[in-house]
C-alpha cells in the first residue's frame, strides 16, 4: 500500500493545519482512509480516525483527492501491496485457498513417493509456516501509536508508589518493584524458594521501566517459551512490578511448580519481587477497562474485559487480538496467562533477556533453594525499613527479619530455634520515587461512574475535597480541551461526544491535577 505520507516522518513542519468542520484544528497528516474514516498522524506521533462527516468542506476534498491518487498509485504497484485489513489468528483467504489446492495437487501427485502420512506432514507443517511468517504482514494496518496520557491513566491508581514521565520514543515508569496492594511471598512452598527476600529496587531516572511509544509490528514474532527470556521482564504491571517469563529456566511452569506466591510472584536472585503470571488481581484496584500492565513491546495487557467493558473476544497465537484500530494482550488463569510471543518488535541480547529495561542490583550472593519450606508471612517491620520473613520447614518456624540503612547497610538476621545468625552487607543506597505528576494526596475518592457511559459521568468525590478544585475538563486523547467546568461538578453532560476513549481532568488550586479515564459509546 502507499499511503499520503511516510508514517514514520516526523519533521513538525510537514503537518499541516486540519480543520475541523465545528471549527476546531489540529496538525496532522493524512495515511489512508480506514474503515471508520479518515486516518491521520498529528505531530504528537499518535494516530486518529475522523469521519468525513467530522471535516471541513476543503480538507474533506482534499483527502479524497489523496485517496484517489493512491488508488491510481496501488494499482500500477500491485507487488508492495500490504492489506490494512487485520485478520487475528487466520491469513489472507485468496492466499490461503492458493496455497492449499497447489499443496493438495502436489501430495496428490507425489502420494506414492510420499505415502499419505508423509503428505499430511507435508501439507501440516507449511501451513504452521504459513500462519507463524504471516504474523506480522497481518497486524501492519493496525495502529501503532500510543497517546502518554492513556498509558499514565492506567498507572495512576497506583500513584505515588509508582512515577510516570515521557519523552518521544518511550513511557518511563519509576517504582521500587514492591506491591503496594497485596502482601508478598506467602504461600510458596515445596523446593520453590531459593532462600531471597524482597527488597526495594531502584527503578528510577535512567533506570526506569521504558515502554515503547510507537510499538512496531514484528515480521517474525518471537516466543515466549523456557529458550527466550527465561532472564528478565517481559512486561510491567501497572503496580510497578515487573512481570516475568512463566517458564523457569528449566522449562517447567513457574506457577505449577509451587514456586509463585498466592499474587503469581517471588523473588529472584538480586532480592527483586516480580510476577510471572498475569496480574489479574490489579482488577480489584482499578477499573477493568483499563489496562493491568504493559508489555515491554509498547502493547499493552487487559484481564478479563475489553477497554470497552464487553467481555474478552477470541484470543489469537499471541495471547491477544486487535481491538478498535489497536492490539492489546489479555491476562487468563491458565497459561500462557499473559504473552504466548510477542506481537511487538523487541531486541534479545545473547542471554535471551529483553532490551531495554531496568535492572535489579543485588546486595548479597545469590541463595540456594531450600527444599520443604513454606512461607507463611512476609510483613513490614516497625520502622518500614525492612521485614520480617517467617517459614516453616520439618515442622520448626524459622524468620529471617532484615532491614537497610539510608546508607545502605544490609543486615539479615536467621532466627532459629537453635539461636540467630546475623550477616552484613553494603549495597545500594536505598532511593526515593520522586513526586512527579502525581495525584494529590486529597483526591484519592474521586471516581467517574458509569464508566463506559452514553450521555452523562457523575463524578464521585467526597465532600471535603470540594473546595479544593479550581476546575473540571474533558480534554482528549491528545490533550486538547473539549469542555470544561469552573470549580466541582458532580455530572457531567457527554451526549455529543463521539464514540472513543477520552479524560476527565481535574485542576486543584494547589497546581496539582488528577486524570481520570472514561470510554464513550
Amino acid at each position: 500500500m502507499i499511503y499520503a505520507h511516510d508514517i514514520h516522518q516526523t519533521n513538525a513542519e510537514a503537518f499541516p493545519v486540519i480543520t475541523l468542520s465545528d471549527g476546531t484544528q489540529f496538525n496532522g497528516i493524512f495515511l489512508y482512509s480506514g474503515d471508520q474514516g479518515f486516518v491521520f498522524q498529528t505531530d504528537h506521533g499518535t494516530m486518529v480516525c475522523l469521519s468525513p462527516s467530522k471535516l471541513s468542506g476543503s480538507d474533506r476534498q482534499n483527502c479524497e483527492r489523496k485517496i484517489q491518487h493512491i488508488a491510481r498509485l496501488n494499482a500500477h504497484t500491485p507487488h508492495h501491496e500490504v492489506t490494512s485489513t487485520v485478520q487475528p489468528t487466520g491469513v489472507p483467504r485468496l492466499w490461503f485457498l492458493s496455497f492449499f489446492v497447489f499443496m493438495g495437487v502436489l501430495c496428490f501427485f507425489k502420494r506414492k513417493q510420499w505415502g499419505f502420512s508423509g503428505s499430511i506432514a507435508v501439507m501440516t507443517l507449511m501451513i504452521i509456516y504459513a500462519f507463524s511468517s504471516t504474523s506480522g504482514y497481518l497486524l501492519k494496518g493496525i495502529e501503532k501509536s500510543t497517546s502518554p496520557l492513556q498509558i499514565d491513566s492506567a498507572f495512576t491508581p497506583f500513584k505515588p508508589h509508582v512515577n510516570t514521565f515521557w519523552d518521544n520514543t518511550y513511557f518511563y515508569v519509576e517504582s521500587h518493584g514492591i506491591p503496594s496492594t497485596h502482601e508478598m511471598m506467602v504461600g510458596i512452598s515445596n523446593h520453590g524458594w531459593q532462600q531471597q527476600v524482597p527488597i526495594p529496587q531502584c527503578y528510577i531516572g535512567a533506570n526506569a521501566w521504558p515502554i515503547p511509544l510507537n510499538p512496531q509490528f514484528a515480521a517474525n514474532s518471537l516466543p515466549i517459551d523456557s529458550v527466550h527470556f527465561t532472564r528478565g521482564a517481559i512486561a510491567l504491571a501497572v503496580n510497578g512490578v515487573p512481570i516475568f517469563n512463566y517458564h523457569t529456566n528449566t522449562g517447567v511452569d513457574s506457577y505449577l511448580d509451587g514456586q509463585l506466591d498466592t499474587y503469581g510472584g517471588h523473588c529472584g536472585r538480586a532480592d527483586d519481587y516480580h510476577y510471572h503470571i498475569a496480574p489479574l488481581h490489579l482488577c480489584n484496584y482499578t477499573q477493568s477497562t483499563l489496562p493491568i500492565a504493559y508489555s515491554l513491546d509498547g502493547f499493552p495487557v487487559y484481564g478479563a474485559t475489553e477497554p470497552s467493558g464487553a467481555p474478552m473476544q477470541a484470543l489469537d497465537i499471541h495471547h491477544g487480538h486487535p481491538w478498535n484500530g489497536s492490539y492489546h494482550y489479555h491476562g487468563t488463569n491458565t497459561a500462557p496467562y499473559m504473552i504466548n510471543s510477542f506481537a511487538g518488535q523487541v531486541t534479545e541480547d545473547a542471554t535471551h533477556q529483553l532490551i531495554p529495561q531496568a535492572q535489579a542490583t543485588p546486595v548479597r550472593p545469590a541463595q540456594t533453594p531450600l527444599n520443604g519450606a513454606l512461607i507463611t508471612a512476609c510483613i513490614p517491620n516497625g520502622t518500614q525499613n525492612g521485614y520480617n520473613l517467617s517459614y516453616t520447614l520439618n515442622g520448626q518456624n524459622y524468620t529471617v527479619a532484615y532491614n537497610w540503612t539510608p546508607a545502605g547497610l544490609y543486615t539479615f538476621n536467621l532466627i532459629a530455634p537453635s539461636g540467630t545468625t546475623s550477616q552484613n552487607y553494603n549495597g545500594f543506597v536505598p532511593c526515593e520515587i520522586s513526586a512527579g505528576l502525581s495525584p494529590s494526596d486529597l483526591l484519592p475518592q474521586i471516581t467517574v461512574f458509569p464508566n463506559p457511559s452514553n450521555e452523562t459521568l457523575t463524578l464521585l468525590a467526597d465532600p471535603t475535597v470540594w473546595e479544593a478544585i479550581h476546575e473540571v475538563q474533558i480534554i482528549d486523547l491528545f490533550g486538547k480541551e473539549i469542555k470544561h467546568h469552573h470549580g466541582f461538578t458532580q455530572t457531567l453532560n457527554i451526549d455529543n461526544l463521539q464514540s472513543g476513549n477520552y479524560f476527565v481532568r481535574i485542576l486543584m488550586h494547589s497546581g496539582k491535577n488528577l486524570i481520570k479515564p472514561f470510554y464513550k459509546f
